[in-house]
C-alpha cells in the first residue's frame, strides 16, 4: 500500500500561506502538479499514492469517483488561485502524474489544464506534460491531448523483456511503448520520454541492453533510468521476502547505470540529472528541475505535495477523504512545515548536486567544504567545475551520488 504522510503541523482550513512564502515570488518560476490516484492494477513495485477500483469500492462512494475527479480536482485549482491572491506569475510547467493519468477521458485531462489556463494563465512557452500507460492511449487519444495542450508525454516503458515486465506486474506488451512514440510524433507532440526501470529480479545485463537498444530505437528525446527500489509493503517486497524472486544488489545496480550512460552517450543522448537524459537542452524535463532547484509548485489531487516560498504542505491520500474536502469547501491540506534558511541551504545541496551543472562550492558548510576536497581527491568531483567553485559529480560520483551528499551537507 502506498508509503504514510509525514508529520507537520495543521494546514488552516482555507489554505491560507504564511506571509513570508510569496515574498518575492515574481522571481522564482511556478508549476503544477496535478495527481489522478487512478490505475487498473496495482504492479507489484509500487508504493505511490494509487488506487484501483476494489481498493476505492465502499470507502469513498461517489466522492472518489473517477467519473467525477476531473470537477474535484478543479476545485482544487480554484482553491489555489484563492490562497496566492494576486500573485501575477503565470504558469512554467504542468504535470500530470499518477497512477495512470491515462485512464480518464482525454476530455478530463485537457479540463483540468483548462482550470489552471483560466485561473492562473500558462507562460507562451509552457510545458504541459502528462505520464501514460502504453496499453491506455490510441492516436485519437493522443491527438486529442496534443490539441488540448499537451506537448510532452512520459511512457512508462520499464523493460522491453517479457519476464521483467512479469515481475514488475506490468500489463503491456513488449513493443508497445515503442509504438507510442510513434503514435504521440503523429499526434504532434513535440517531447517525448521513455521510463526505464533496471535491477528487477531476474534481469541479466543483455536484457538491460536490450531495453535500452529499444528506447533508443523509438526515437525518444527523452530517457529516464532508475534503479529499482523495493519499498517495504509493497508486494514485490514480499516476494523477496519469501525467496520467490531474488533480491538485485548494489553492485549490479552500478553496472547497469555505467551500461545505461555508455549507451545513451553514444546514441547522443546527455546526463542532465542522475536518472535523466535528453538529446537536447529543450528535451529536458523543465518541471522535474522546477523540483530539484527549489521553484514554486502546487501540487493537487490526492496525497499530492506542494511547495511555495519555503513552505512545504501535503494533501490528505485518499480520494474521498481529499474529495470531501474540496466540497465541504475545505483545503485538503494534511499537513506542512516551514522550512528554515538551513533548511533550505541543506535541500538546494541535496537536489542540485544531482544536476550537470552541480552545485556552488559557497552553499557549503566548512565541514561540507573539507569533505568536497576529499571527494575531489577521490575522483567523485569533476576538478575544472570544482575550480571555477562548483561541485559537479563525475561518472564515478554519480554511482556514489547519496553518499557524497551526506558529506556535503555535514
Amino acid at each position: 500500500m502506498p508509503s504514510a504522510l509525514p508529520d507537520g503541523e495543521t494546514v488552516p482550513e482555507d489554505g491560507s500561506l504564511p506571509s513570508h512564502a510569496l515574498r518575492g515570488a515574481a522571481a522564482r518560476p511556478l508549476g503544477f502538479y496535478l495527481h489522478v490516484p487512478y490505475c487498473a492494477t496495482r504492479c507489484g513495485y509500487c508504493d505511490f499514492n494509487t488506487y484501483t477500483a476494489t481498493e476505492l469500492r465502499g470507502t469513498g462512494g461517489v466522492l472518489a469517483s473517477r467519473d467525477n475527479y476531473a470537477d474535484t480536482l478543479t476545485d482544487e485549482v480554484r482553491l489555489a488561485r484563492k490562497v496566492l491572491g494576486d500573485d501575477p506569475r503565470e504558469v512554467r510547467t504542468v504535470f500530470v502524474g499518477g497512477g495512470t493519468p491515462t485512464l480518464l477521458a482525454a476530455g478530463d485531462l485537457v479540463r483540468m489544464l483548462g482550470a489552471i489556463r483560466d485561473e492562473f494563465g500558462l507562460a507562451a512557452d509552457a510545458e504541459v506534460t502528462t505520464e501514460a500507460n502504453p496499453e491506455s492511449v490510441t492516436p485519437e487519444y493522443l491527438a486529442e491531448l496534443r490539441a488540448g495542450g499537451f506537448n510532452r508525454i512520459s511512457f512508462g516503458m520499464q523493460s522491453a523483456r517479457q519476464h521483467v515486465l512479469k515481475v514488475l506486474d506490468r500489463t503491456h506488451t513488449p513493443g508497445r511503448p515503442e509504438a507510442c512514440v510513434a503514435e504521440a510524433r503523429a499526434a504532434g507532440f513535440e517531447h517525448v520520454n521513455l521510463d526505464l526501470i533496471y535491477g528487477t529480479p531476474g534481469e541479466s545485463d543483455d536484457d538491460w541492453r536490450a531495453s535500452l537498444d529499444a528506447a533508443i530505437g523509438a526515437g525518444p528525446d527523452h530517457v529516464s533510468a532508475y534503479a529499482l527500489i523495493v519499498e517495504e509493503g509493497t508486494g514485490l517486497a514480499r516476494r523477496i521476502r519469501r525467496g520467490e524472486v531474488p533480491m538485485t544488489d548494489d553492485d549490479v545496480h552500478a553496472d547497469r547505470y555505467l551500461i545505461a550512460e555508455e549507451t545513451l552517450a553514444a546514441a547522443g543522448y546527455g546526463w542532465y540529472e542522475v536518472s535523466n537524459w535528453a538529446t537536447t537542452e529543450a528535451g529536458r524535463c523543465l518541471h522535474n528541475e522546477l523540483y530539484w532547484r527549489g521553484a514554486d509548485w502546487w501540487g493537487a489531487g490526492p496525497g499530492a505535495h506542494s511547495h511555495v516560498g519555503g513552505v512545504r504542505w501535503w494533501n490528505v491520500k485518499h480520494p474521498g477523504a481529499y474529495a470531501a474536502a474540496l466540497a465541504e469547501g475545505r483545503s485538503p491540506g494534511a499537513g506542512r512545515e516551514v522550512l528554515s534558511e538551513e533548511d533550505r541551504r541543506v535541500e538546494r545541496i541535496l537536489l542540485e548536486l544531482r544536476l550537470l551543472e552541480g552545485v556552488p562550492l559557497s552553499l557549503l558548510a566548512p565541514a561540507g567544504l573539507t569533505a568536497s576536497r576529499r571527494a575531489l581527491a577521490d575522483g567523485l568531483l569533476e576538478p575544472a567545475p570544482y575550480e571555477a567553485g562548483r561541485a559537479v559529480l563525475t561518472l564515478r560520483g554519480r554511482l556514489l551520488a547519496d553518499a557524497v551528499v551526506r558529506d556535503l551537507v555535514d
